[in-house]
């Protein structure tokens, strides 16, 4: 059985998802007790989807790099 996930661990997580490179803070940790674990692992799981989905600009903007 996996160990659940601290909210802190999935507050670094979800930072990560959404800082695109940037060192600073972009959530509250003071918000973390608003919020339950199934929350936070929810909002991780959003985000992952979105990050890993690009949308049609960019794949056509991508496109213009493949060698033919």
């Amino acid at each position: 059985m996996q160990n659940e996930p601290t909210k802190e661990e999935l507050l670094q997580d979800i930072e990560k998802l959404i800082s695109y490179g940037r060192d600073e803070n972009t959530i509250n940790p003071s918000l973390l007790k608003y919020l339950s674990v199934e929350e936070l692992i929810s909002i991780k799981n959003s985000l992952q989807k979105r990050v890993n989905t690009l949308d049609e600009d960019d794949k056509e903007w991508l496109m213009k790099f493949i060698k033919e």
